[in-house]
């Protein structure tokens, strides 16, 4: 019967950094949010993980491009044309003729209209025919196991590549929000920055995603520390090739003023929460969800700034992909969704 089902169902997590759909529970793709095309004829190329490999690396004739910049649209060409390829990959089998879409796909809670809009169109032009949005910290506490229609507050911090969005959450709605744009790429194009005043090295994106990976750190004194991570790349006057050990202390100290903001924008929001909310969310403690939440340490920084407890979701990455696959199950019920 594959051949002949007239719909198809998707969630779609359109993130700054990967895209992750899910069809019948199962994660289909989870791919980098890059798309490699032709300069000259705009023809694609690669999607995914082939055109991440090709990132940083082109020539003149070959454009990668993150069509997502801090979680909004940045390219609408790219970005229709990374659907589709991600679509495909989804549906995998071939058919005579492509199915008709029912898509529910997360974006930030801090979005104009005008950026609803041009997710909506872009996914259209994707092939979807009946498109629903949730905002990304509704659909992360989903997928992190909160009930979101319970008259009870809860809240998430969704810390993701572009944006990081503080939402408490009651009664099937987004009691107060902030949607900062201080996220994973800020910390990455920190340690570019440090890497450049500080050791006289030029790293590219790439290397110091690497960095974040083997020695980010929160706080600069950790129980289990990682060792030292070395990084080669060209010294800033000379060219010549340099290598440096980095440390966790010294990625902790470069991250620090980017982090003291996401602990502002938590702070804020808890501000703007009614009084019997704060005393569920004091009860319940805080999720901490995204690809920021692997950050070493920072639960228990801003544990000790808030005096609230802060938990890290079981696989913060896939929260949002998650929420996702299961508001596309429940589209009767959740009377939350954008149409």
């Amino acid at each position: 019967m594959g051949l002949f089902s007239f719909t198809q169902e998707l969630a779609m997590d359109l993130g700054t950094a990967y895209t992750i759909i899910t069809c019948n529970d199962k994660m289909v793709v989870d791919e980098p949010s890059v798309i490699a095309l032709d300069a000259r004829s705009e023809k694609v190329l690669a999607v995914g993980r082939q055109a991440r490999e090709m990132y940083e690396k082109t020539n003149p004739n070959i454009r990668t491009i993150r069509p997502l910049r801090e979680g909004v649209i940045a390219d609408f060409y790219a970005a229709e044309q990374m659907m589709r390829g991600l679509i495909k990959m989804a549906s995998g089998r071939k058919r005579w003729f492509a199915p008709s879409l029912r898509m529910v796909i997360g974006i930030p809670s801090g979005s104009t209209e005008v950026e609803i809009r041009a997710v909506r169109d872009s996914a259209e032009h994707a092939g979807g025919r009946e498109v629903y949005m949730v905002f990304e910290p509704m659909a992360a506490a989903i997928g992190v196991g909160m009930d979101v229609l319970a008259p009870e507050g809860n809240m998430i911090v969704d810390i993701g590549g572009g944006t990081t969005e503080i939402a408490v959450i009651s009664l099937g709605g987004i009691v107060s929000n902030k949607s900062i744009k201080m996220a994973g790429d800020d910390l990455t194009n920190d340690i570019v920055e440090y890497m450049r005043r500080q050791h006289n090295i030029r790293v590219s994106e790439r290397m110091a995603e690497r960095i974040k990976i083997n020695v980010g750190s929160a706080l600069s004194i950790l129980e289990d520390a990682p060792e030292d991570f070395e990084v080669c790349g060209p010294n800033q006057m000379t060219a010549l090739p340099m290598k440096v050990p980095v440390s966790y202390q010294e990625i902790a100290h470069c991250l620090d003023k980017s982090i003291s903001k996401i602990e502002a924008a938590v702070l804020s929001a808890l501000e703007q929460t009614p009084p019997e909310l704060y005393a569920d969310i004091v009860k319940n403690g805080i999720y901490l969800a995204g690809g920021g939440a692997l950050l070493r340490g920072i639960d228990k920084r801003l544990r000790d700034k808030m005096g609230i407890e802060f938990h890290v979701a079981d696989d913060p990455l896939h929260a949002v992909a998650r929420g996702t696959g299961i508001a596309l199950k429940n589209i009767d019920k959740f009377n939350f969704l954008i149409r």
